[in-house]
């Protein structure tokens, strides 16, 4: 029976290693997530590379709802246009129905469009067309 009771020892012994084991493999996929980190940043940087060919244009649209006042308050906060920039800016949304207010890659147009929107005025993207 001294015998009998050898082999369930060392199959313990045999599945308590295992068991200190399985952490690592754990621990691997952690590791393997940080260099996928710098994989976004360089396509980031590929994108933007590409993007520079032609910029995006932000356009903001007239409306009846918006007083004069507050669009170029908008104007100066988004984009940091001086008071005359933004009071430029706005006379031409009032009286041509739109204006050009930025060019940027793609990425930077499309977060002035949706801060726009934010602040209740109606802006568009479209792509600058070839010179």
């Amino acid at each position: 029976m001294g015998g009998m009771h050898h082999p369930p020892t060392t199959r313990h012994d045999c599945r308590a290693k295992p068991s200190a084991r399985p952490p690592e493999p754990a621990l691997e996929p952690r590791s393997a997530d940080k260099p996928s980190s710098p994989e976004p940043t360089v396509e980031e940087e590929v994108e933007t590379v590409v993007s520079l060919g032609r910029p995006w244009n932000v356009i903001v649209w007239d409306d009846p709802v918006n007083l004069m006042s507050y669009v170029v308050y908008v104007f100066q906060k988004l984009f940091g246009f001086t008071q005359e920039i933004a009071t430029q800016h706005m006379m031409e949304v009032h009286s041509e129905g739109k204006s050009l207010v930025a060019s940027a890659d793609r990425e930077k147009a499309e977060f002035y469009v949706s801060r726009l929107h934010g602040y209740g005025l109606q802006a568009t993207l479209e792509q600058a067309q070839d010179d």
